[in-house]
């Protein structure tokens, strides 16, 4: 048994792994405050103190987390933590001009890309942020791109805006909306939709070949029918897959 922990922006997950199979997952706020983080971790990993858990995978973009949650886990379960980039390095030719720019969650949904669906192949994590990562047929992280993810751009039209009202996050009723709800839900879902579409036909072309498209991120399930006739492989866990294969090498 594996744990695989993929501290983001906005949640840390955890997942009980074995083998590639998660068979638990929690997820606790970010930005929590240290003491309350703390404790609901704890909480966590306390449950798991029966799986005999053999090793400790971590992959952060929020390095002021890293260290409490790796006391928390050495202090819980007895374990210290591999920190993906610091303890162990994705082996992937990144060809990034500051390789150190990329996040570890980049590298890892990529290498995990790679080994289980092929290359070429592009990566797209619907989170916080929406990231386009592409890996060539000559097992290379060329890059990728960045834009604000669904979320951002609805908090965004809501606080930077007099009348428009702060929305909840759900699919679209119709592509024309009938109402203003109904228009940003809409402008959110088939815009980020089109505009995945539309990159992936460049990213295509920029590559000269036909990538394998992978799909992931906390958004997944609310975005995937705007551009499931692109995609080869919606993957949920893929981080975790990726921490698993890592943490086995």
């Amino acid at each position: 048994m594996i744990l695989a922990v993929d501290i983001g922006n906005t949640t840390i997950s955890l997942g009980l792994m074995k083998g590639m199979r998660v068979t638990k997952h929690y997820s606790l706020e970010t930005y929590s405050n240290p003491q309350t983080l703390s404790k609901q971790l704890s909480v966590i990993l306390r449950k798991m103190k029966s799986s005999k858990i053999s090793g400790v995978a971590i992959c952060s973009v929020v390095p002021t987390k890293t260290k409490s949650v790796e006391v928390c886990i050495k202090k819980v379960l007895g374990l210290s933590s591999v920190d993906i980039g610091r303890d162990l390095v994705v082996p992937l030719t990144n060809r990034y001009r500051n390789p150190k720019q990329v996040g570890q969650d980049r590298l890892v949904g990529a290498y995990a890309a790679l080994k289980m669906y092929g290359a070429p192949a592009i990566v797209i994590d619907f989170g916080t942020a929406i990231t386009f990562d592409v890996v060539s047929a000559k097992n290379e992280y060329l890059g990728g791109i960045i834009v604000p993810g669904i979320r951002l751009s609805a908090e965004s039209l809501f606080n930077k805006t007099a009348m428009l009202p702060k929305v909840k996050i759900q699919c679209p009723r119709a592509l024309i909306g009938r109402d203003t709800q109904g228009s940003i839900l809409s402008g959110l879902f088939y815009g980020y939709g089109a505009l995945s579409s539309g990159l992936i036909e460049r990213i295509s072309h920029a590559i000269k070949g036909k990538p394998k498209v992978i799909i992931t991120g906390g958004h997944l399930e609310l975005v995937k029918q705007f551009i499931s006739h692109q995609v080869n492989k919606v993957d949920p866990d893929l981080v975790f897959h990726g921490l698993a294969l890592l943490i086995a090498l």
